[in-house]
């Protein structure tokens, strides 16, 4: 009868021979993951210290392998690798690589990119994470789907057993409190766009436009990103109907070493969406039509050179126009949260989910709308807790128990 094959993951006797003074080797039978038994070996200066040596070796062992990733590879050639795969493979949206890439090089590589994977144990980068949490939370949960990605891969390719991401512990979530502007501080936002669109004399440079202001009027008028307000086209207006129409089926992206373009799809499904304007959006672009130079892309807002407006120079402007105002919380984002603050007030926060492109309200009411919980009316079965009348009075029944000395 054939003897059984060792489990997955174990090992038959060790046997172990001098080889030389000072030297000896201990063997054994190994039966690697991928369900192959190999031979394994390790050297000391004594027997009972070579065995530690080779239980050592085979506690974590992982199965052999080809490829050029293994347990004693690096985490900065770990990175590089997965950058590389999930470039090829396309299947990651541009702007989401040069974050990873943006991830990599400021965060992991400076602190873990010399350890080997092996090395890179739940413990170390659980104490990585959270010490960039301290001060830069976003930048954390970054790394920590990057590492998590990374790991992932060194699992695939038989470097790890599991991946150690698994078992760090939740990063802290900072608390924001979700801040609109009210009428008042929309007529102060307008006031300094207007005081910064004037030339002012023995300033040098180009004229400022009246882009700013326009924009700042759609993003109020749509709740729309910055991103797909730049990335709007003539053609994507319909001021033919009744209640024109804006369809917003696009996005301003930028990737390294090509720059800012027009993606040609929104940020998420959801995204692609016609929204109807109000009166003074509409009076807005169809003032801004009969000025409009033609342009090669039929950009709305182009620049003097004709391509496509960037999102970071408009927040530069935005930036500037707001300065010594007491505005300087308020960001083009800012827009978007006053939007739909105001749609949930005036209607329901499934129309500002739908307004802004959301594929769901939960994302709208937790981070877009300015809104306390409000608690269901207990007002009566709270009136118990009033006291009992001290007067015989029923319409006046006096103050309520007084506390006894």
């Amino acid at each position: 009868m054939a003897r059984p094959p060792l489990p997955i993951g174990t090992w038959g006797n060790i046997r172990t021979e001098k080889l030389g003074p000072s030297r000896y080797c201990a063997r054994t039978r190994y039966r690697d993951h991928d369900g192959k038994t190999r031979d394994v070996e390790a050297t000391d200066t004594t027997g009972p210290a070579a065995i530690r040596a080779l239980k050592i070796k085979l506690r974590d062992r992982v199965a052999p392998n080809d490829d050029e990733i293994t347990r004693e590879t690096h985490v900065s050639t770990l990175a590089a690798r997965w950058l590389e795969e999930i470039t090829a493979e396309e299947r990651v949206s541009p702007q989401s690589i040069s974050r990873y890439e943006i991830s990599v090089r400021v965060s992991i590589v400076p602190a873990l990119g010399d350890l080997r994977i092996r090395e890179a144990s739940a413990g170390r980068i659980d104490k990585f994470l959270r010490k960039i949490a301290e001060d830069r939370p976003s930048a954390a949960k970054s790394a920590k789907v990057v590492l998590g990605q990374m790991l992932a891969l060194a699992v695939r390719r038989g470097a790890l057993t599991t991946n150690p991401i698994r078992d760090t512990s939740r990063l802290r979530k900072p608390r924001k409190t979700v801040v609109a502007l009210e009428r008042e501080q929309l007529d102060d936002v307008r006031a300094a766009i207007r005081r910064w669109q004037q030339p002012t004399p023995g300033k040098s440079g180009p004229r400022p436009t009246s882009d700013l202001a326009d924009i700042v009027d759609l993003m109020l008028a749509t709740g729309a990103r910055i991103g797909e307000i730049l990335a709007l086209r003539w053609e994507d207006l319909d001021l033919a109907v009744e209640h024109p129409v804006l369809t917003i089926c696009g996005t301003i992206i930028y990737v390294k070493g090509q720059g800012f373009f027009r993606q040609e799809w929104t940020k998420t499904d959801a995204g692609f969406r016609s929204v109807v304007l109000p009166r003074f959006a509409v009076g807005m672009l169809m003032a801004r039509k009969l000025d409009a130079a033609d342009n090669p892309y039929d950009a709305i807002f182009a620049s003097r050179r004709g391509t496509w407006l960037s999102p970071p120079n408009v927040r530069r402007q935005w930036r500037a126009a707001r300065a010594d105002t007491g505005l300087e919380w308020v960001t083009p984002h800012t827009f978007r949260k006053t939007v739909a603050t105001l749609i949930d007030r005036e209607a329901n926060t499934d129309s500002a989910a739908a307004q802004l492109g959301h594929g769901s309200n939960e994302i709208t009411k937790k981070h877009y709308i300015v809104k306390a919980a409000l608690a269901p009316d207990s007002s009566a079965i709270l009136e118990q807790l009033g006291g009992r009348p001290t007067s015989g009075d029923p319409e006046n029944p006096g103050p309520g128990p007084q506390p006894t000395a």
